[in-house]
């Protein structure tokens, strides 16, 4: 499998931390920031609109929304509404984008730098309800709901996920506990110890299960707050006696051509970082009785981001090192690597 140099799609005036995708409005969300470090770095969502031109694809910022001091590091989307995770907190997010009529001047402005613009268009950058309008395509974005969600000493929000039907989200963070709440209310209906240290990352299944995995080395299902199973990914695949391994992400994915069919996808790491570092490993597991089905070696980069694709055919990985693969979810064969930056893959969609 050949490494290849991925073409630039957007450069963000910011870090990025977090990508989402709308395919019904054809819209790529980014966001990230620098903090409330007074670096000059800000803080933002970026809205940008997808095209194909000349058989390429494109981006172009449609709409900056600003996130004043606060960096996000994590998003879901559900619909119309984005929940972000900013420092120790989840601020809910409601855009509207639709086609008008003709050319709009825009009702806001910026002399941010970011990506390719429309012709005859600015990018533009709101604090709450702003309007941003240029060749037919009209966004606006309003915060919502505001909830603190980690209660550590060193506070930090590391992941968010809706259900199936958008009513409810579950956040996980420094502080080992798993929070879940109303969608939009933000009420909290659930709250559990489910890690001692860091939850690293979770993720809801159709059923209403959840898994987590945490720096307690273990990846754990639940229903609600009651413990169904612990994951064993060494049970089928390589023991190691001196390299304690934990788990770095897991996701949920459809298996194509089997409607009710479900499978999860975890990602193991090395605990510590070595000289010689050992390889990560893949894990496809029963959706259903949650046994490994088969894990594979994914190189010796480590992996920081794992995602599946919408019709469970493909799986990403993106890497500490700028990397990006993408495997086949039923072999877990690797078909494509390239080097897409320069630093960590902190967000990957399919």
């Amino acid at each position: 499998m050949g490494r290849r140099r991925a073409p630039e799609l957007y450069r963000a005036p910011f870090p990025l931390y977090a990508l989402q995708v709308d395919p019904s409005a054809g819209l790529l969300i980014a966001a990230g920031g620098g903090g409330a470090a007074k670096t000059g770095i800000k803080n933002g969502v970026h809205f940008l609109q997808l095209e194909r031109i000349n058989g390429r694809l494109s981006a172009s910022l449609v709409h900056s929304h600003d996130t004043e001091t606060r960096a996000t590091m994590n998003l879901a989307l559900a619909g119309d509404i984005l929940a972000a995770g900013q420092d120790a907190h989840c601020q809910l997010l409601h855009f509207q984008a639709h086609q008008q009529k003709g050319d709009k001047a825009e009702k806001a402005g910026s002399k941010e730098q970011g990506p390719r613009q429309r012709k005859g268009a600015a990018p533009a950058e709101k604090k709450c309800g702003v309007e941003t309008q240029q060749e037919g395509l009209e966004l606006r974005v309003e915060n919502l709901q505001v909830v603190q969600t980690d209660f550590s000493p060193d506070p930090l929000q590391k992941v968010v996920c809706f259900n199936h039907d958008n009513t409810l989200l579950a956040t996980g963070g420094t502080d080992g506990y798993v929070r879940v709440w109303k969608v939009p209310s933000l009420e909290k209906v659930l709250e559990f110890k489910a890690h001692e240290g860091e939850i690293e990352d979770l993720a809801l299944g159709p059923d209403g299960k959840l898994v987590t995995v945490g720096w307690d080395l273990k990846a754990s299902v639940w229903q609600k707050d009651q413990l169904v199973t612990q994951l064993h990914w060494q049970e089928n695949g390589p023991t190691f006696s001196s390299t304690p391994y934990r788990y770095q992400a897991c996701r949920f994915g459809q298996v194509p051509d089997q409607p009710a069919g479900l499978r999860l996808f975890t990602v193991q790491i090395p605990h510590k970082r070595l000289r010689q570092p050992p390889p990560c490993y893949l894990t496809a597991w029963d959706g259903s009785n949650f046994l490994p089905l088969r894990t594979k070696s994914c190189g010796h980069e480590v992996i920081s981001c794992l995602n599946v694709s919408e019709s469970g055919t493909f799986l990403g990985l993106g890497t500490v090192t700028g990397s990006v693969a993408i495997y086949i979810a039923f072999s877990l064969q690797g078909v494509f690597l390239c080097g897409s930056c320069s630093w960590c893959v902190s967000g990957l969609l399919l």
